[in-house]
């Protein structure tokens, strides 16, 4: 590549290839190209002027990214996809670039262009605004069209011409930063919601017509392949089942919670989840981009994501616009004062409260994303701002989800080591916390072991079944090995279990009919939970329930401990979801916590979900919010957040009416004319607009919101309002 060095200094490094040096596309696959260096932290390129901005991490490396630039030729450039820091960042650019042009083009003008020929441009720009006002008034709705089309028609009228160009100027620019603020929205819930998946297992045919797994990235699975799909993962792909049947979980496409029954033949979807058994599908589309369409489109043309307080916004606005009209006309029939009556046609309540509302939870959704916490829609962050009730499942949410092996006891003719490698070799084909503390405690005895048993089954919030040794083999809680498979204790059996159970969550495994051990398990209690629980009563939140399905002597210690305020022990999963929904029909608003396969019936069935960060596949899909670090205290910052959202939105309410409510009078008096009032509105619109972007967690959670584009409008704005 031939380029110039235009900035060297530190860890930063600029280099220009010239205009046409690359294509757009070409810069997202030179970005990946570069970003594979583990020296190289960032990378900013420009397809308009060929400038690539290099941000690296060690000052000795100058030279070697030099050479890597000096090697690329036309040949090795490609082109790929934006990444969603980059798309967010084209987002801003544009806005921005949009926005200097605007209001260069208007000042220029002024200048260059003769009055006569600025009058005709102004009309030209006008008869956009009568138009869409005419079009209002022709279908007998009193919105914000009509009541723009109508104060450029008045201002036309009276040839107050200087009225109707900032009128014009500050409305277009109003129009620009809503415009701006949609595509952020789209661009964060894409990010919040796109399958992050690199590898999925493909099934071959060998030589010799076998068939075999290999593990193959995501990537290059194309139309007609075959991929195995498992309990508890994400579907990546459109395509048809092959082979197998399970349940999936349709919530991300239907809304439905509860999983559907598919087998040979059925058609499944990318963003699904598989809760039970084990599927082939044959890919007919890889492109997850018809799923991502589809949300897309949702958001656009539904109000299923809109926060209910952003819906009424946008009611409240057109609702105000009638009074609007009528205050006019008023104004004109008592006073006959052209000027008074335009001072007041020129302010209306709707255009700010239309605008700060969506602006408001927008920016709340992106502080909470730069927080490492995914809100799929402004109704989820409304819904936990108005809950009093949370509800948590124990394990890896209360505890520190990582489970220890404390003992393992023999029930049966198997020693102790060999009850633990049993165990192991069952429970290995499961990511679950507990699963994951037998196999580790096995690994750590070197209890090593082959592959004895037959297919395992997994059974949601019971346990797992499979064949040992030509025997039925069962591991998993009480209910499962006791009531379920009718596995009978002996009286010594039963006082091993007394002894250890009030300490200990128990995990049991029998074969062939008997009880040959038990598993006891210790999980400690987070440290903050219960200074994250006192928190969330002072935020509001007075009923804090905890679902176990752990005993009840350990039940009771842990919500005593905690202070939580109701708690329910040896919870099976449908237990869960109906205790959620007799909270809900008692009139509570409620929170639900979880993060295993097992929460997903009670996940789907609260007024508003949070899945912790190292749930299940399904428990994520499932959730409304998402937790990306593994801190309890988001819960807590999430409620700030929400409320603080809530409470942003109201305030705006009152400053807009304040505000506009005092240059209606100013106008009405004689105060100030017609054109000042105008640009004081519109002024003021886009003021409460930017100030919607700000941060509500403050400077105990400092979050930026596209600091320069926000800095750079308060300067052109100021610039404007000259």
């Amino acid at each position: 590549m031939i380029y110039d060095i235009v900035y060297d200094k530190g860890t930063r490094l600029r280099v220009r290839a010239g205009k046409e040096a690359f294509t757009k596309e070409e810069t997202y696959g030179l970005s990946e190209t570069l970003l594979e260096y583990d020296f190289i932290d960032e990378v900013t390129i420009s397809h308009r002027n060929g400038s690539i901005l290099i941000f690296y991490n060690d000052i000795s490396k100058k030279a070697e990214i030099l050479h890597i630039l000096d090697k690329i030729s036309q040949a090795d450039l490609y082109e790929g996809k934006a990444t969603d820091n980059i798309s967010l960042a084209e987002i801003s650019n544009d806005f921005f670039f949009r926005l200097s042009k605007h209001v260069l083009k208007r000042y220029l003008f002024k200048i260059i262009l003769p009055i006569p020929f600025r009058k005709v441009r102004m009309l030209y720009h006008a008869a956009n605004y009568l138009y869409h006002g005419l079009d209002s008034l022709t279908s007998f709705r009193a919105d914000v069209a009509l009541l723009d089309g109508t104060a450029i028609a008045a201002s036309l009228i009276t040839r107050n011409y200087k009225s109707v160009g900032s009128m014009m100027f500050l409305l277009s620019i109003s129009d620009m930063l809503e415009d701006y603020t949609m595509q952020k929205t789209k661009s964060t819930l894409k990010s919040s919601l796109a399958l992050n998946i690199d590898s999925v297992w493909k099934v071959d045919i060998d030589d010799e017509g076998n068939e075999i797994e290999s593990q193959s990235p995501l990537s290059q699975i194309k139309k007609g392949d075959k991929i195995i799909i498992r309990t508890g993962a994400i579907i990546p792909v459109d395509g048809v089942i092959a082979d197998g049947d399970a349940m999936i979980n349709e919530a991300s496409m239907t809304g439905e919670s509860l999983a559907v029954h598919k087998s040979e033949g059925k058609a499944v979807h990318a963003g699904t989840v598989v809760e039970e058994g084990s599927i082939v599908i044959e890919v007919r589309s890889v492109n997850d981009e018809t799923r991502l369409k589809k949300i897309i489109d949702m958001i656009e043309d539904s109000e299923e994501l809109k926060a209910s307080i952003q819906s009424k916004a946008e009611k409240l606005a057109d609702s105000i616009v009638p009074y609007s009209l009528l205050t006019t006309a008023l104004t004109y029939l008592l006073t006959g004062n052209t000027s008074k009556t335009l001072a007041v046609l020129m302010v209306d309540f709707s255009c700010a409260i239309k605008l700060t509302t969506p602006i408001s939870v927008i920016s709340a959704m992106k502080e909470a994303s730069d927080n490492r916490m995914m809100v799929k829609g402004g109704k989820h962050l409304e819904a936990y701002a108005n809950a009093d009730t949370i509800v948590f499942d124990k394990t890896g949410t209360l505890t520190n989800a990582h489970p220890v092996l404390e003992k393992v006891i023999p029930c049966g003719k198997y020693e102790r080591d060999e009850v633990l490698r049993i165990a192991a070799c069952i429970e290995e084909h499961f990511a679950h916390s507990v699963a994951t503390a037998i196999v580790k405690q096995a690994e750590a005895e070197g209890l090593h072991h082959e592959e004895d048993h037959s297919e395992v089954e997994y059974i949601v919030a019971h346990g797992i079944s499979t064949t040992y040794d030509g025997k039925k083999a069962i591991i998993g809680s009480r209910h499962f090995v006791e009531e379920d498979e009718g596995i009978k204790f002996t009286k010594k059996q039963q006082k091993i279990i007394d002894e250890n159970i009030k300490e200990y969550s128990v995990i049991y495994l029998a074969i062939g009919k008997k009880l040959q051990g038990i598993l006891c398990i210790s999980d400690l209690v987070r440290d903050e939970a219960h200074d994250v629980i006192s928190q969330l009563k002072e935020l509001g939140i007075s009923n804090v329930v905890m679902l176990t399905g752990d005993s009840e002597n350990v039940a009771h210690k842990i919500a005593n401990d905690l202070g939580i305020t109701q708690y329910k022990s040896q919870v099976l999963p449908e237990d869960k979801a109906s205790i959620i929904q007799e909270l809900k029909n008692e009139g509570h608003q409620v929170i639900m916590v979880g993060d295993g396969i097992n929460d997903s019936p009670a996940l789907s069935a609260a007024d508003v979900s949070v899945a912790m960060r190292n749930s299940s596949d399904i428990a994520r899909e499932v959730a409304d919010i998402s937790l990306l670090s593994d801190d309890l205290y988001d819960l807590v910052t999430l409620r700030k957040l929400s409320t603080g959202m809530l409470d942003k939105i109201n305030a705006n309410y009152r400053h807009i009416v304040m505000f506009n409510g005092s240059l209606i009078g100013l106008g009405l008096l004689g105060i100030i004319p017609p054109t000042t009032t105008s640009l004081l509105h519109n002024l003021s619109t886009m003021l409460f607009g930017l100030r919607s972007t700000k941060s509500v967690l403050g400077e105990e959670n400092p979050v930026v919101i596209d600091t320069q584009v926000v800095s750079n409008q308060d300067a052109l704005i100021g610039e404007a309002a000259k």
